[in-house]
């Protein structure tokens, strides 16, 4: 193994009901979910088999992509942490710092870049400042993968299964395609957060790539708050599309790279069932999860951050764009300042 390294970071998930409520509890800044708020989330999880899948998944996501690694002449050793639950992010740095790991690639899995993401970033600096307060040695260097909504493989492996859900219609050319994201609140388009623009940019590369002559696209998952959300919302556009006379569908997450509650429940069980009162027959796209031909473009991403330049140098390629934390100052998480809504809706 060299000192390089690999983390990747999720938003982690409650994987038993018992997890439930400090998880909500956690991503609420230490508020509690209310009684009826919390029984309502216990159904949810009931209803996906009585737990999010997504903490397992990345853990499979991180072996891959250390066996990728390894397979290109590159034995780099990848790490995975959690914001809102073990293994969390910052306890994981640690174990990189003690490991001897001296520089590394963080990689947010969430493809497009968000003022959500910023947790993140505040994860890491916070860990890497805890280490240099300590002094016995240097903390390791943190290279920040900002984005990688166009990463060539990504939309390839989302390409490759959109067009696996449209062949299970009799005919393929009649499905309509919808992309789907995450929502944010609607403020954030005022406050110059890139995450539309760029969700729209993804939706746009793969339906090229599929030669869609149009597509759709809705977001999901919204929080139940007093505050308008991005819209518009992919319940509302089930029933539209069904008004227009669409009768086959296929729904593909584009903002989403592995299961959790928000495709298992949301997609899977809510948006289906509203499709079926308005006789639209729904088929959902796989996620990526391990898809091997996403692993290999997370790997790309690693390498390219981690052929990143000193800052003033020019860009290594695809590391679309990476930041190197040197030096680092601790920036206000947006869903923090954005009040209990941001984080009242977790990707889990």
């Amino acid at each position: 193994m060299t000192a390089d390294a690999v983390l990747l970071m999720a938003y982690g998930s409650p994987d038993r009901l018992d997890q439930v409520e400090a998880y909500y509890t956690d991503i609420r800044r230490g508020s509690p979910p209310s009684p009826h708020l919390l029984e309502e989330l216990l159904g949810r999880y009931r209803a996906i088999g009585g737990g999010s899948p997504l903490s397992r998944i990345v853990e499979e996501q991180r072996v891959a992509v250390e066996a990728e690694l390894a397979a290109r002449g590159r034995p780099i050793r990848v790490y995975a942490g959690m914001r809102h639950i073990e293994p969390r992010i910052g306890r994981v740095v640690e174990s990189m710092a003690a490991d001897g790991v001296e520089r590394f690639a963080a990689i947010a899995l969430a493809p497009q870049k968000s003022s959500n993401a910023a947790g993140y970033r505040r994860a890491v600096d916070a860990a890497l400042d805890a280490i240099a307060a300590l002094g016995a040695a240097a903390p390791p260097a943190a290279v920040f993968v900002d984005s990688w909504h166009d990463q060539p493989r990504f939309i390839e492996a989302l390409a490759v299964t959109t067009r696996e859900a449209l062949a299970r219609f009799p005919d393929p050319a009649t499905a309509r395609v919808m992309f789907t994201a995450h929502s944010l609140p609607a403020r954030v388009v005022a406050e110059g957060d890139p995450y539309p623009q760029e969700l729209a940019a993804t939706a746009a590369l793969v339906a090229g790539r599929l030669g869609l002559a149009s597509h759709d696209f809705a977001f999901q998952s919204a929080g139940r708050t007093g505050e308008p959300w991005l819209g518009p919302d992919i319940l509302d556009e089930i029933r539209r599309l069904a008004a227009e006379g669409v009768r086959e569908l296929v729904i593909r997450p584009v903002g989403f790279v592995a299961d959790h509650l928000e495709v298992l429940y949301d997609i899977d069980i809510e948006a289906q069932s509203v499709a079926r009162e308005v006789g639209v027959h729904i088929e959902r796209a796989r996620s990526l999860n391990t898809d091997p031909v996403f692993i290999a473009g997370l790997a790309d991403i690693a390498e390219a951050a981690l052929a990143t330049p000193a800052p003033g140098a020019a860009p290594a390629p695809r590391a679309a764009p990476a930041t190197t934390a040197a030096p680092r100052a601790t920036t206000a998480d947006p869903a923090t300042a954005a009040g209990p809504a941001a984080a009242a809706t977790p990707i889990a």
